[in-house]
């Protein structure tokens, strides 16, 4: 499925709005037409605003037939737009019928935690193990409509999801089902808007009528009392990729549809109800960039969790007619658990359709990739070869060469990916191709790789922009140009990146690279040093040909490369951050961590083994990736130094009773835990933190930020000897009034407390509205 971010991306109602909201709002779920719920709107509104009775009611309800004739005009014109889809490339003829492919997504209320700590990708590993019996599965077209338990309408929904994970394709369905007249009946009218589109004209002032001229030229006709009367879905896709500054606190009052200001006034005036009151709003968002929208203002918050184990399978049987062929795909992707993790992206799944495709019904022979380098290796090779039309000609028994000009386009989109990256860009814009040497036409060619996203016949959209297909896509690339800039001792380049002095071996160039991802906070380099490594392997090196540069590297150089990666320790580093190590190990196909670890685990003396920071590492990822969860996950039974318990802290996710007694936590250690046990929190009914003499009234600030987790269901909370103080139990006290349901018994004992510091949580245990049974707290 096609990837927003890279190829098309597109709360309650702030509480002063929704007071009377309530009184007036027109009926949002009904199976009549839009006319008559557009005529009970008008007769409410004139008996609120004059008191008038019969005379204004009647004149409401007559069908206004010209609008009826606009409407169905729109709504061809949005048909037209959203039926046919394309998947990555925008190559002409490439374009499909959406009904044909669309697998439906994965979407829940809330969201996943630590959105914004964490690479995407790395994000996906954890979603991949979050349990789904907790969460509800919400149709798009139902995106509006209340659960059972909900009680308030639904104006404003903000609907986060990583990259190419399907927001965009949600939206296109959701209006094409409108559209077809198929879903959500009781929507006059359907206004769809990128902010891409947005970005053109930020700078402009408007007023929100002339927008819905401007961007759906069949609503010229279209007035402001028209609007008034009909009930109106606003839909702004892609809010990571906006360019406006929303301000939701010095904004200008606007309730007028013909005042005009600046776009950004318009948006946060809408979303909060000021402009159209009744009318809905969805914004779909980067789970980084969704945090512009004040959480006051969102009726309901989603996820796009792209596709289960189960909807992964359907997506290839939907795309290929040939049984055999789809089941062989499925059956690859299962032996990878890194490409099985990413075909919960969509867009993946149609990356890895085509270069599978490509090699079963071709004479190419080789192994089929079964890391994300060779995956993407393979991908940049197809996309060559269709360039030249050859994609379905003749019968290929190997790897294409790369020509000269295909090294020096491919180089130059590089150098974008790869300064943007740097910069945490994903679309460009003609100048910024013309910085790297790019010719338009150029990128253009190379239409799965670098996607022209739209070209609007109206005057303001003269402006192309362009991106790659998909995030993952620019880190390799990247990756592709570091290494070429390696190998041609580009050193200024170099040691731009780096801060420091370049090293010019291979290996110790990697280990900087590392080095220098590792200090990202929000590990936005994961992903680009897993290809930098996963580069080195013999087999990329001659898929790539001469697009790395002249190399030999020899097995001496890929195992010192390979002890560097075990041997690196950074101490200020999180265990999650740390596990990208033993990922950069997978790209380079050594195996040696993984079955050392698959040999511990099935070891009847697993206490007498001595464990290695890295392998601590391995064996996190490996227990909290494991489909089966553990009873018991207790950190002094492993043979291991101080820091290598901590990095076993993540697999908390994937146990029933976590021991982490005397492991030297500190504040910055139980971060990292309370952001483990957000992430999925459903299995853990017994923590225990005891004789953690560092962890103090800090780090009980953070890990009451777990036990306020909707998710949270501790039951057993020991705390012992942990140097706390009445701040901790004013901490505990709150999270316990926020989230009441879950904990019957609390520890406390061996900290210096007294009566009357206890005092709240002794409220609480005495309280029938909390759980707690059981409060120690006496030495």
């Amino acid at each position: 499925m096609e990837e927003e971010d890279g190829a098309g991306s597109a709360a309650s109602s702030c509480v002063s709005v929704r007071s009377d909201w309530s009184k007036e709002k027109p009926p949002l779920f009904s199976n009549e037409p839009a006319a008559t719920i557009a005529s009970a709107q008008c007769g409410e509104r004139s008996r609120t605003r004059a008191g008038l009775q019969t005379a204004s009611q009647s004149s409401c309800v007559q069908t206004d037939v010209g609008l009826q004739e606009v409407l169905d005009e729109h709504k061809i014109s949005l048909r037209r737009r959203c039926e046919r889809v394309t998947e990555g490339s925008d190559e002409t003829g490439s374009r499909t019928l959406l009904n044909r492919i669309y697998t439906e997504l994965y979407i829940t209320e809330g969201q996943s935690e630590e959105v914004n700590t964490q690479h995407e990708v790395r994000q996906l590993e954890t979603a991949s193990k979050m349990d789904a019996l907790h969460d509800a599965p919400i149709r798009c077209q139902d995106i509006f409509k209340a659960l059972p338990d909900q009680q308030r309408p639904i104006r404003v929904v903000l609907t986060n999801g990583v990259a190419g994970v399907g927001k965009t394709f949600s939206v296109q369905k959701f209006t094409l089902d409108w559209a077809e007249g198929l879903e959500n009946r009781h929507v006059s009218v359907v206004v769809l808007l990128s902010f891409r589109e947005l970005n053109l004209i930020r700078d402009e002032q408007y007023s929100l009528l002339e927008l819905l001229h401007v961007f759906h030229p069949t609503l010229q006709k279209v007035t402001a009392e028209k609007l008034a009367v009909s009930q109106l879905l606003f839909i702004f896709d892609g809010l990571d990729e906006s360019r406006l500054s929303l301000d939701f606190t010095n904004r200008k009052l606007l309730s007028d549809v013909t005042q005009k200001s600046s776009v950004s006034q318009l948006l946060t005036n809408l979303i909060q109800g000021n402009l159209l009151p009744f009318a809905l709003v969805w914004i779909t968002s980067r789970p980084a960039a969704a945090n512009q929208i004040p959480p006051t203002c969102v009726d309901r918050l989603t996820e796009v969790r792209g596709f289960t184990d189960a909807q992964k399978e359907e997506y290839f049987r939907r795309r290929f007619s040939d049984e055999e062929l789809s089941s062989r795909i499925i059956s690859h992707m299962k032996t990878s658990r890194s490409l099985h993790i990413m075909c919960s992206i969509p867009v993946f799944c149609w990356i890895t359709a085509t270069v599978l495709e490509h090699m079963l019904t071709t004479e190419q022979r080789g192994e089929l990739p079964k890391t994300l380098t060779d995956m993407y290796s393979h991908f940049l090779l197809v996309q060559t070869k269709r360039k030249k039309n050859k994609y379905h000609e003749g019968h290929e028994t190997g790897p294409q060469e790369l020509t000269e000009a295909d090294r020096e386009v491919l180089l130059k989109l590089g150098r974008l990916a790869f300064e943007h990256l740097e910069k945490g860009n994903i679309m460009f814009y003609q100048e910024d191709l013309e910085q790297c040497g790019l010719d338009v036409t150029e990128a253009s060619v190379y239409s799965g790789v670098c996607t022209e996203i739209f070209k609007r016949e109206s005057v303001i959209f003269q402006k192309p922009v362009y991106c790659f297909v998909h995030l993952s896509i620019q880190e390799f690339l990247a990756a592709v140009y570091m290494f070429h800039c390696h190998t041609n001792r580009k050193t200024e380049v170099l040691e731009d990146f780096l801060g420091k002095k370049y090293e010019s071996s291979l290996d110790d160039f990697l280990k900087q690279a590392m080095e220098k991802s590792l200090q990202s906070k929000n590990g936005h380099l994961d992903l680009f040093v897993r290809f930098l490594h996963g580069l080195c392997l013999e087999s990329n090196q001659r898929l790539l040909g001469g697009l790395l540069g002249q190399t030999e590297i020899s097995p001496g150089t890929i195992q010192r490369v390979i002890n560097n990666l075990k041997e690196m320790n950074r101490y200020e580093i999180s265990p999650d951050r740390n596990i990208n190590i033993f990922h950069c190990l997978m790209e380079m196909n050594d195996l040696s961590l993984f079955q050392e670890i698959q040999e511990f685990l099935k070891s009847e003396n697993r206490s007498k083994k001595e464990l290695s920071e890295i392998q601590c590492s391995a064996l996190a990822f490996m227990l909290q990736m494991s489909e089966e969860v553990l009873d018991e996950l207790d950190l002094q039974k492993y043979h291991t130094s101080e820091r290598g318990r901590q990095r076993l802290i993540p697999a908390v996710r994937n146990c029933r009773k976590a021991g982490l007694r005397s492991c030297g936590l500190s504040k910055i250690s139980c971060d990292y835990l309370a952001a483990a046990l957000k992430s999925n929190s459903s299995h853990l009914r017994q923590l225990d933190l005891s004789w953690n003499n560092n962890l103090q009234d800090s780090g009980v600030k953070h890990l009451c930020g777990f036990l306020e987790s909707p998710g949270c269901e501790l039951e057993t909370l020991r705390l012992w000897s942990c140097g706390l103080s009445k701040i901790s139990c004013d901490y505990l006290a709150a999270a316990l009034k926020s989230n009441p349901s879950h904990l019957r018994e609390l520890d406390l004992r061996y900290n210096k407390l007294q009566d009357p510091d206890v005092k709240q949580l002794f409220d609480l245990q005495q309280s029938a509205d909390y759980r707690l049974e059981t409060l120690r707290w006496r030495p």
